[in-house]
């Protein structure tokens, strides 16, 4: 009689410890979603490594504004000579100068050395907000993906206990003859898998909230208990497909940095052929000499006109170079741009699948089996069945498949919105900023696809 009182007593209590045994676990206050994205801008190495190359072409891009700059150069010279034939003796011969040069006008190597700079940097900007909105949904999935092992855990430790009842049970029943010892070593073999599977399940929650912590930069730190969120944005209204084309081909970051480098490559290639093209400096020059000469100024100032005539196979071998360099990122260009294409298309029907067909069909398998489980309750108290674990299990995986599919729904919402490169329901322009709130900046031929 205890152990029916017991098994009555589990089967009462399970289905409110299976929803709430993750929140239960910390006393505290459970990690929210909203704040696990909150990490997705903190020092992360491989937010660190995108910075990095943004730093680095924001340096090259200063380097190429001081081309043209001002230079001036302080020279000291100690010598002697002979200055007449037949004298027998050495005469100094030492100077100091200051000389300052700068350039008036190089043909445009300066122009395009700067526009490429340009561009370079705009690309890695574009690289360092894809890698932000690449953290955000690893960081999301991962909050996910802890929620899903508390509650799988919380069931198979549920369920496990609920075998191990029903084998003590069976052992009184061995006593008194009502089944026989294959029946019981049935039993037995039942709550040692289920045991099994509880204890995979206990690893799978901390291994699930080590790779959270990994992803919000915080190893080690593992968070106890996560508040399930409420995923209200799962049901905001979605724009049309082919409205999504032209945005996600005009915002996405990937194309945006990929366009950029694009343009920053064909700048490079006017560099280069510029470098056959004349420079016209200004030079100002001021000298003292130890030996005074009629040919020599103290005082002297100029412009100076420098033609190169010929640099051997130098310029064309770069040029060369530059060119196949320019012809794989175009390429690469175009292999972006299809797969993004794909990618839209995917992720937007993956959404309208789970929207229309998956949501409702776990909706209605939760029902069904809440149902089953009730007339499984009625039937086990009046022993015309035995089965209530099997029922209690169908139910835990038809809650699981409900949570699943609105998880997996808010994923391809974020990737959708990633690969559009803006929230959705906003359109590119509306007020000239981006999803991070900064200034889109004008982006002169960023197209960079003509032939170099």
């Amino acid at each position: 009689m205890r152990h029916r009182c017991a098994r009555w007593l589990l089967s009462g209590l399970f289905c409110l410890s299976f929803a709430c045994h993750a929140q239960a676990a910390d006393p505290g206050k459970p990690l929210t979603l909203d704040e696990a994205l909150a990490a997705a801008d903190a020092p992360h190495p491989e937010l660190r490594a995108a910075e990095a190359q943004r730093d680095a072409a924001s340096a090259d891009a200063r380097l190429a504004d001081t081309v043209q700059d001002l230079s001036v150069a302080l020279e000291g010279r100690l010598a002697g000579g002979d200055p007449t034939v037949g004298d027998d003796g050495f005469t100094a011969d030492n100077s100091v100068r200051l000389t300052a040069r700068k350039n008036l006008y190089d043909f445009g190597r300066s122009s395009a050395a700067r526009q490429a700079a340009q561009f370079e940097l705009q690309a890695r900007q574009s690289q360092l907000l894809d890698v932000r909105q690449q953290r955000r949904i690893e960081i999301m999935s991962r909050f996910f993906d802890v929620l899903l092992a508390d509650l799988q855990f919380a069931a198979d430790d549920e369920l496990m206990a609920i075998a191990y009842v029903n084998f003590d049970h069976a052992r009184d029943r061995l006593e008194t003859g009502q089944i026989s010892r294959v029946d019981l070593a049935e039993l037995e073999a039942r709550y040692q898998d289920q045991r099994v599977k509880r204890e995979a399940s206990d690893q799978r929650r901390r291994i699930t909230r080590a790779l959270l912590a990994n992803a919000m930069n915080r190893p080690g730190d593992l968070p106890d208990a996560l508040e399930d969120p409420k995923l209200s944005g799962n049901d905001r209204p979605l724009p049309e497909y082919e409205a999504l084309i032209p945005v996600m081909l005009a915002e996405n970051p990937r194309l945006r940095a990929q366009r950029d480098l694009l343009a920053a490559e064909q700048g490079r290639l006017e560099s280069i052929r510029a470098e056959t093209r004349p420079l016209l400096d200004a030079e100002a020059e001021a000298g003292d000499y130890s030996r005074a000469s009629s040919t020599r100024n103290r005082l002297s100032a100029g412009v100076i006109l420098s033609w190169p005539l010929y640099r051997g196979g130098r310029v064309d071998a770069r040029l060369a170079r530059e060119q196949a360099q320019f012809q794989r990122l175009q390429a690469g260009v175009a292999k972006l741009k299809m797969d993004l294409t794909q990618a839209l298309l995917e992720t937007y029907l993956d959404i309208q699948r789970l929207r229309q067909v998956a949501r409702q069909a776990a909706k209605k398998q939760a029902y069904y089996r809440d149902l089953a489980l009730e007339k499984a309750r009625g039937q086990y108290e009046v022993e015309l069945k035995t089965d209530l674990g099997d029922s209690m299990a169908k139910t835990v995986e038809a809650t699981l498949r409900q949570r699943r599919t609105e998880y997996r729904l808010a994923l391809a919402i974020a990737r959708l919105e990633a690969l559009a490169g803006e929230p959705l329901g906003e359109t590119a322009g509306g007020d000239g900023t981006d999803q991070s709130g900064h200034a889109r900046s004008a982006r002169p031929g960023a197209g960079g696809e003509a032939a170099p």
